[in-house]
């Protein structure tokens, strides 16, 4: 049958074949789907994972994968791979260099990269290839605003399977992609900073809730000035500061200062006790999750060290980091990186680090109990903070500045302290330090019921006050420690053992228990 003619000689105009008609039409319906996929706040993954699903269906290709650069853009990773007939070889999170691949090599170039066959991908590819049976690939480059932002991977069973036309649809469709990507990242970078923000909000009302009475350091003795040199001396430099002391002699307050008179006195100061966080607690805390990272975890949490980028971050008893934690916040603190539980992203942070113990670090070092590189790191700078005992001339600034302190908020005047009280004062030793006498002056203004403070130190006298005000006697000490650990049938811990009534944490009276040779297991 031969086709004739209409009159006039008038070219033939054949319709669109039904197929070609269809071919069509799930492009459109591809393209629409792109165009609504950039109005939608689904997180990243999410949809680029919803977007793969429709090309892959709409250009009825085999594999369809979204490639992301890491933070150095020196890999690849594979966000999603939809994929439904797969062996379980290609999968997402994959890393491909960007030196050395077909994946890396649109990456790098911004063009398309085309492979007929099997054999003509790059070798790692290659094996994937052979292993799930792909037979031809495309590496599109996701472009939006002239900057690439990751790669968008196809593959066919079959050899030869995208002509030049399919391959021209695709680079707009990975137009769009890219446009959808650069939204999300957008979406979920603002929507991380309102979260941070909002969580430093909530960080900074806690730290204004407790620490709008402090109107600064106290003191005139030379022990206590050494320090204030030394904070002036350090706080402009980044170096880390390890403070050293006991507890209760206010290495809290002299990393504020430190901060303060910093570069980053602008910027947030974060502080972290870490033998106040549970051990199974301690990285999510410092580090922070994402959610599903482990049961419990129904939300995203912003770690410590995460709120302190371009700030200071204190950590408190560094002693007490769990041994299987110090690597992870070695590394931290070297490579200035690190991952939230449950995330593969690495981020970056410019944190200036400010650490305090009450514990040999050096001896832990020795006993295997504190990993070495760790030590090193922190012990950059130390200051030690002097002890009570040491500045008794301080005693007497402390104990107005603290009656006042207490008396204010209960509308009482203080106008006098006794003299005499204020001698026996200075004779005691302080083992719990500025934080035991900050709690003695506060009962005694809560007691009083005059201008006049009364200040009851009989039970100072009955525990051996003694005339030595530089040091206290290590046989006193010994006789004193062993008579209350009598009296509390050899408990340290909780709130009626022996450390709760010498007004000392549970491992600053173990450690000098194991100094003074006394073992309370022989007391029970």
């Amino acid at each position: 049958m031969s086709a004739t003619l209409p009159s006039g000689d008038a070219p033939l105009k054949f319709a669109p074949a039904a197929s070609d008609l269809q071919r069509e039409s799930e492009r459109l319906k591809l393209l629409l789907e792109l165009t609504n996929a950039l109005v939608s706040n689904l997180e990243p993954r999410d949809l680029l994972r919803a977007i793969s699903e429709s090309i892959r269906k709409s250009m009825h290709i085999d594999l369809v994968s979204v490639w992301l650069p890491d933070a150095e853009q020196r890999q690849l990773r594979s966000v999603t791979m939809d994929f439904p007939e797969g062996k379980g070889f290609a999968r997402e999170d994959l890393l491909q260099r960007v030196e050395g691949s077909g994946v890396g090599r649109a990456f790098r170039s911004g063009r398309p990269v085309v492979s007929s066959r099997a054999a003509e991908m790059s070798e790692p590819e290659h094996l994937l290839a052979v292993a799930e049976g792909i037979a031809s690939g495309c590496c599109l480059p996701l472009i939006s605003h002239n900057r690439t932002l990751g790669v968008l991977g196809l593959g066919w069973r079959v050899e030869n399977a995208s002509s030049a036309e399919d391959i021209e649809f695709l680079v707009r469709a990975a137009g769009q992609v890219a446009i959808a990507i650069e939204n999300a990242l957008a979406y979920r970078e603002i929507a991380e900073l309102k979260d941070k923000l909002a969580q430093e909000k909530l960080y900074l009302e806690e730290e204004i809730r407790s620490e709008a009475d402090f109107e600064g350091i106290v003191g005139q003795s030379s022990a206590l000035r050494n320090v204030l040199q030394m904070v002036e001396t350090v706080a402009a430099s980044d170096s880390t500061v390890l403070l050293l002391g006991e507890t209760g002699t206010g290495k809290e307050l002299i990393a504020r200062a430190i901060h303060d008179r910093s570069r980053r006195k602008d910027r947030t100061l974060i502080k972290l006790n870490c033998a106040a966080i549970p051990t199974g607690l301690l990285e999510s805390e410092l580090f922070g999750h994402e959610r599903g990272a482990f049961t419990g975890a129904i939300a995203q949490k912003i770690g410590r060290l995460e709120l302190a980028d371009q700030g200071t971050l204190f950590l408190d008893e560094v002693g007490d980091i769990p041994l299987e934690l110090q690597p992870k916040l070695m590394r931290a603190l070297q490579e200035r990186e690190f991952e939230r539980l449950g995330s593969t992203l690495t981020k970056k942070v410019n944190v200036r680090l400010v650490a305090a113990t009450n514990r040999d670090l050096q001896k832990m070092v020795e006993e295997k109990q504190f990993r070495s590189d760790l030590y090193y790191r922190l012990n950059v700078i130390p200051i030690s903070i002097p002890p009570l005992r040491d500045r008794p001339e301080d005693i007497p600034l402390l104990v107005r500045y603290f009656a006042q302190k207490y008396a204010r908020p209960l509308q009482k005047r203080i106008e006098t302290i006794p003299a005499a009280a204020l001698r026996k004062l200075a004779r005691w030793h302080w083992p719990g330090n500025v934080r035991e006498l900050e709690n003695l002056v506060e009962r005694a203004v809560v007691l009083s019921r005059g201008e006049t403070l009364e200040i009851s130190v009989p039970e100072l006298a009955d525990r051996g006050m003694h005339a030595a005000s530089a040091g206290v006697d290590r046989s006193e000490e010994q006789e004193r420690i062993v008579r209350i650990l009598n009296e509390t049938g050899g408990k340290v811990g909780g709130t009626d053992g022996a450390a709760a009534r010498m007004g000392l944490k549970r491992t600053t009276l173990i450690t000098r228990m194991k100094k003074l040779g006394i073992d309370s297991r022989r007391l029970r």
